[in-house]
C-alpha cells in the first residue's frame, strides 16, 4: 500500500500534536494556579468562589445534621432532648479541631502568599501527625467523664442514659472528623475551594443514606435508635476521610514522610492554634451555661432550642461561610503585602452579612413555624423553638461581622484579639446579661441577652480589625 503521507510529514505532525497537548496542559495548569492564587484577579470573584464552595460544604453538613434531627424526632422527644445536650461537648471537641486547622491554615496561606511551597508541604505533613495524636488523646480522655459532664449540663434519667450512649460512639470517630476538618482548611488555605466542598458533600450524602438503616433498622440491620445515628455519622466521615488522604498524598502531593523541623512547625501552628483553641473552648462554655439555664425551664424548652438551632443554621451558615472564606484570601494577601485587597474583601463581606442578616430574620419571622414543623410536630416544641427564632436571630448580621473579624485576625497571624473578644463575649458580657435576663424574663430573656452581647462585641471587633490593618500597612 502506498503511504498517504511521507515519513517526515508524519513526524512533523506528531511533533505539532505533542506541542499542542503540552500547551493545553500548561494552559490548564496555569488556569488552576490562577484560580488558587488569591493575590491576583478580582477580589469579589475570589470571595464568591470560595464562599460558594464553603457553602456547599457547610450546607451539606447542616442538611445531614437536620435530616438526622428529623429521624431522631420521629423516634421520640427524649431522644431529641438528648441530642440537644450533646451540643456543648461536641462544640468543645470540635473547637480543638478548628483551632489546629486555623493555626495550620494561617501559616500555609501566608507561606503561599510568600511563595514558600516547601514550608507549605512541611506544615501540612506535621499538622496531620499533631492533630491525629491530639484527637486520639481527647477521645480517650473524654470517654471516662461523659456521665459527669452531662449531669453537670442538667441531663437526668432516661435523657442522661441516651446522651451517654450516643457520645460513646461519636467519640470513636473524633480523630477522623478532626483530620478531615483540618484537611479542608488546609486545602482552602492554598486556594483550592472545590475539592473540600465536593468531598464534604459526599460525606454528608453518605451520612443521610446510612442513617435511616442504622436508626430504624432494615433487614438484618437492627433498629439502634440514637446509637444508630452516631454509628452512621462515624461510618460516613471515615469514608470521606479516606478520600481526603488520597488527595493530599497522591493528587496534590502535599504530604511527605520527613519529620525534619517538626517542632518548629508545631510552634508556628500552635502560635495561632492554641489561642484559637482557647477561643473555641470559651464559646461552648457559654453554650453550656445557656443549656443549663434552659434546662431549668424543662426538657421541652431544651428540645425547642435544639430544633431551632438546627433550623437557624440552614440560613446562618452563609455568614459563617463568608467569614471562613475571607481567611485564606486575607492570609495570602497579607503574605504578599496586598493590603488594599484585604480591605476590599472586608468591605464586601461586611455589607453582605448585614444584608443577609435582615433577610434571615424576615424569613424566620414569616416561615419559622412551618420550618420547625418539618422536624417536630409537637405544638409545645414548635412554640419553644419559634420563641428563639424571633429573638435570637436578630443578631445574625452582627454575628457575621464578628466572624469576619476573628477569622481575619487569625489569618494575619494575630490570635490574641479573637481570644480576648471571645472571653469578653461569653464570660464578661454574655453570662451576666443572660443571668439577669433569665431572672426577669425567663428563657426569652436568655435569648435577648445573647443578642445584646453579639451587637456590642461585633462593633468592637470590626473597629479593632480596621485599626490593625492600618497599622500593618504602615509597617510595610
Amino acid at each position: 500500500m502506498q503511504e498517504r503521507f511521507p515519513a517526515d510529514n508524519r513526524s512533523c505532525m506528531t511533533d505539532q500534536i505533542d506541542k499542542s497537548k503540552t500547551r493545553r496542559v500548561e494552559a490548564t495548569s496555569s488556569s488552576a494556579a490562577a484560580a488558587r492564587d488569591l493575590t491576583q484577579g478580582d477580589v469579589a470573584a475570589h470571595l464568591t468562589r470560595l464562599t460558594g464552595f464553603m457553602m456547599l460544604s457547610m450546607m451539606s453538613f447542616m442538611v445531614a445534621s437536620l435530616v438526622e434531627t428529623l429521624y431522631i424526632g420521629w423516634v421520640g422527644t427524649y431522644e431529641l432532648a438528648a441530642i440537644s445536650f450533646t451540643f456543648p461537648l461536641i462544640f468543645t471537641l470540635q473547637g480543638v479541631s478548628m483551632g489546629l486547622g486555623i493555626g495550620a491554615s494561617s501559616v500555609v496561606a501566608r507561606s503561599v502568599g510568600l511563595g514558600d511551597h516547601a514550608r507549605v508541604r512541611r506544615v501540612v505533613t506535621h499538622v496531620i501527625v499533631l492533630g491525629t495524636t491530639i484527637s486520639i488523646l481527647m477521645a480517650f480522655g473524654t470517654s471516662f467523664f461523659l456521665r459527669d459532664i452531662f449531669s453537670l449540663l442538667g441531663a437526668e434519667g432516661v435523657v442522661l442514659d441516651l446522651v451517654v450512649e450516643y457520645m460513646w460512639i461519636w467519640l470513636i470517630g473524633l480523630p477522623v472528623f478532626t483530620m478531615t476538618f483540618v484537611g479542608t482548611t488546609l486545602m482552602r488555605a492554598t486556594g483550592d475551594a472545590k475539592t473540600p466542598g465536593y468531598l464534604s458533600a459526599l460525606g454528608s450524602i453518605l451520612h443521610m443514606a446510612i442513617a435511616p438503616f442504622c436508626i430504624f433498622g432494615y433487614g438484618l440491620v437492627p433498629a439502634m435508635s440514637l446509637e444508630g445515628a452516631a454509628i452512621s455519622f462515624v461510618v460516613a466521615r471515615q469514608l470521606a476521610f479516606i478520600l481526603f488522604i488520597y488527595c493530599f498524598i497522591f493528587r496534590d502531593r502535599m504530604m511527605g514522610i520527613s519529620m525534619t523541623g517538626f517542632f518548629e512547625s508545631c510552634r508556628d501552628i500552635l502560635h495561632v492554634g492554641l489561642p484559637a483553641v482557647a477561643s473555641n473552648m470559651i464559646m461552648p462554655f457559654g453554650m453550656s451555661v445557656v443549656t443549663r439555664l434552659l434546662a431549668g425551664h424543662g426538657a421541652i424548652v431544651v428540645a425547642g432550642y435544639g430544633v431551632a438551632s438546627r433550623v437557624e443554621s440552614l440560613l446562618v451558615m452563609v455568614i459563617w461561610a463568608v467569614g471562613m472564606s475571607i481567611a485564606p484570601l486575607v492570609g495570602q494577601n497579607w503574605g504578599a503585602s496586598a493590603h488594599d485587597r484585604i480591605r476590599t474583601a472586608m468591605r464586601l463581606g461586611g455589607i453582605f452579612v448585614m444584608v443577609w442578616g435582615v433577610l434571615c430574620y424576615v424569613t424566620f419571622l414569616v416561615l419559622g413555624r412551618e420550618m420547625i414543623g418539618l422536624i417536630n410536630d409537637d405544638p409545645e416544641v414548635i412554640d419553644m423553638a419559634y420563641a428563639y427564632l424571633v429573638i435570637g436571630t436578630l443578631a445574625v448580621g452582627f454575628m457575621g461581622l464578628m466572624n469576619i473579624a476573628t477569622n481575619s485576625f487569625n489569618a494575619l497571624g494575630k490570635p490574641m484579639p479573637p481570644l480576648i473578644l471571645s472571653a469578653l463575649q461569653m464570660i464578661v458580657l454574655n453570662i451576666p446579661i443572660i443571668l439577669i435576663g433569665d431572672h426577669f424574663w425567663g428563657y426569652r430573656g436568655i435569648y435577648a441577652g445573647g443578642v445584646l452581647t453579639s451587637v456590642v462585641l461585633s462593633v468592637v471587633a470590626w473597629i479593632w480589625l480596621k485599626r490593625t490593618l492600618k497599622e500593618g500597612a504602615r509597617q510595610f
